[in-house]
């Protein structure tokens, strides 16, 4: 076994590797960019190397700097996680010359499946099922428009190098072909240093569903049954489960059978995972080979009880699996949330900065259930627009799918993140979806339920009173502490008085009080709108999370102050809140209504990115849909495009700036 690996990553995956590595004995060692200087992988490894600027073209993607690093330490064996070098097989043979062992597959694997072109072909020729489409090398926007009228609308264009989403655009006419394809080559070249794309047919109703593989240096080889990553975001994957709720047993052994093969056909010996995309009948196609650890692996270890990243090492070392097919079990569901830093209110636009807090649910059982957390942040780390924005990736395992799927309603609703926008009260929403949790899926879900971007969940009449009660106790136990304060001049009188109104948005809810003890831990009782409830909490004043229970109910919600209330976030739902006298709710009625400035007339930076490109200029008249401006972000171009006929009056950006959420890019007449 080796006595020293080196983690060629950074962030959750890093981390991940470390806490395998140091369980089997394994000295680590990390590396890490200007901007992970203080990065929790740093401070989890043995020994750390610094390898170059912030940006990963001038760091994690410099393969000497790696090697150089191996050489300082005199590790024996890189493992890459994901991304970064994971893929490129030329750092595995640099990594052969330096007699330093690559724990992943073989470069002819990788040369075979990295390239989705090439892949493709190879799959045709080993008799495994593809989607019709156009393989080789594209020319130009007029060649692409001309294949996809031969395949038929719609089409998939995506760069053959590419991965997670990037360099990837779905056209259902000639016009989004043209586009497409001069984003996507723009895309891949940016990401990958490779402008190639291909054309493929787009499966309607499809799920992406994937198959994991083992496979050793001795012809033994295996799957782990299947994952279902059919919930993506413009084509990067946000929820992830295992087993799939659409596969049956003949359907999932068949896919596995067929990976088996595919694998073998390559001689492939590592971890790796084979996609397909399934439709609505049980077909499937093969879309590609993952050749290194997938993002969302933690579910098949749920359901399974293996350690992919200990079979890697053992199989890099040269063991043989001890694993036989018969061996592979799927135990109850496991289900994997990504944590995105970006904000779901400006259609998930990426989102920058610092971790203000950052307190994750326990790990471990809870219940039925069993919570895991994959995370490279800590309370004060700062999100940096050099990487990938996943922050964390929260799973759980229960005994059912249902279990599962409540278990990580629960765990977000006690998942704390303050400092950047994030992804959690979408997450939070999903898993109320009745669509989600019946399992009728496809990689279309987001897009087909939320046409019109994420808003938060409307609380029905039930959850409203639920809402109130907890302002209501939130406000009486502030009071309390307030009242009590030492140098009050006026003592606290000692009675609390019966009648009360919570406002929620622009209603106001009369409130009953008939028995109230405020000091925590509380129990209230109360009517709202005609129904009693009783409400239990031992919540103290300063804490985020509300613990409690509520008409027979347990309820965790997340309380914020605000300007003369507080922000609850309860399962999708957010509302800003007051408790107030009768007399005081009377007087708010009458309050004005505060207007927003007017910004029709400007065009803002609808998050923090790099300008790509002023595609305008002062006095020019602009369509509707025309582009105005080009906006990187954490690798992907955002078009910003007018939404009505307009005349520029003035630029106030310029390609190469480095702009802030809401900073002017234009202004119009």
């Amino acid at each position: 076994m080796f006595r020293k690996i080196l983690i060629a990553n950074r962030g959750e995956i890093a981390c991940r590797v470390i806490k395998t590595a140091r369980r089997m004995g394994i000295a680590t060692v990390a590396v890490f960019s200007d901007a992970d200087r203080d990065a929790l992988h740093v401070e989890m490894a043995d020994e750390a190397v610094h390898i170059g600027p912030s940006a990963a073209a001038e760091s994690y993607l410099v393969a000497e700097k790696i090697i150089e690093a191996c050489r300082k330490t005199g590790a024996e064996a890189v493992h890459p996680g994901y991304g970064f070098l994971s893929e490129r097989a030329s750092f595995c043979e640099a990594l052969e010359k330096e007699g330093i062992v690559f724990i992943g597959p073989k470069p002819k694997a990788i040369v075979a499946m990295g390239d989705k072109i090439e892949s493709k072909k190879f799959a045709n020729a080993a008799e495994v099922n593809t989607v019709p489409g156009f393989l080789d090398v594209i020319t130009d926007a007029a060649h692409a428009e001309r294949i996809a009228g031969e395949i038929g609308y719609p089409v998939m264009i995506k760069a053959s190098a590419g991965g997670g989403g990037k360099g990837m655009r779905i056209a259902w006419n000639a016009g989004e072909v043209r586009d497409g394809f001069e984003r996507a080559r723009s895309e891949a070249k940016s990401s990958f240093g490779d402008d190639r794309v291909f054309i493929e047919k787009f499966i309607v109703e499809p799920r992406h569903i994937e198959i994991q593989v083992l496979a050793d240096a001795h012809g033994n080889c295996l799957y782990l049954g299947e994952r279902e990553c059919s919930i993506q975001r413009r084509n990067q994957k946000v929820v992830e489960e295992a087993p799939s709720p659409f596969l049956d047993e003949t359907t999932r052994r068949a896919m596995g059978e067929q990976a088996v093969a595919l694998a073998k056909a390559v001689d492939y010996q590592s971890a790796g995972t084979v996609e397909f995309i399934v439709d609505k009948d049980r077909n499937f196609y093969f879309l590609e080979m993952n050749t290194r650890l997938q993002v969302e692996h933690p579910v098949t270890e749920l359901v399974t009880g293996i350690d992919l990243v200990e079979q890697m090492i053992s199989i890099a070392c040269g063991e043989k699996l001890r694993l036989r097919q018969e061996d592979i079990r799927l135990n109850g569901w496991a289900i994997e949330s990504r944590l995105y830093a970006e904000d779901p209110y400006r259609n998930f636009l990426p989102s920058t900065g610092r971790l203000t807090r950052y307190r994750p649910p326990s790990e471990g059982p809870s219940g039925k259930a069993i919570i895991r957390n994959d995370t490279g942040v800590v309370e004060g780390a700062e999100i940096s627009m050099f990487y990938d924005p996943m922050v964390a990736k929260l799973c759980t395992w229960a005994p059912t799918r249902v279990e599962a799927i409540d278990a990580m309603a629960d765990a977000l609703d006690t998942f704390i993140v303050d400092g950047i926008a994030h992804n959690i009260p979408f997450l939070a929403a999903l898993m109320q979806h009745p669509r989600w949790r019946e399992g009728r899926l496809s990689t279309g879900f987001i897009a087909e339920e939320f046409p019109d971007g994420f808003q938060p969940i409307a609380p029905d009449e039930g959850d409203l009173n639920i809402l109130a009660a907890i302002t209501l106790a939130v406000e009486l136990v502030r009071k309390e502490r307030l009242d009590h304060f030492a140098d009050r001049l006026r003592p606290h009188s000692g009675r609390i008085s019966p009648k009360w109104e919570v406002r929620i948005g622009e209603r106001y809810f009369p409130i009953a009080l008939e028995e109230a003890g405020v000091k925590p831990p509380v129990t209230l009782f109360m009517t709202i709108e005609g129904e009693n409830l009783q409400l239990q909490s031992a919540w103290k004043p300063g804490e985020i999370i509300w613990r409690g229970e509520i008409g027979g109910r347990a309820v965790n919600a997340q309380v914020r102050p605000v300007l003369n209330g507080v922000r609850i976030d309860w399962k999708g739902m957010s509302v800003t809140s007051r408790a107030m006298s009768p007399r005081v709710a009377a007087l708010d009625r009458l309050m004005p209504v505060k207007t927003p400035p007017d910004t029709s007339k400007m065009l803002l930076c609808p998050m923090p990115g790099l300008v790509v490109s002023i595609n305008v200029e002062t006095g020019q008249e602009v369509k509707t849909g025309e582009t105005l401006a080009i906006v990187e972000a954490m690798k992907m171009e955002n078009v910003l495009r007018a939404e009505r006929d307009l005349v520029v009056s003035a630029v106030r950006a310029k390609k190469g700036d480095s702009l802030a959420v809401d900073a002017v890019i234009m202004e119009f007449e």
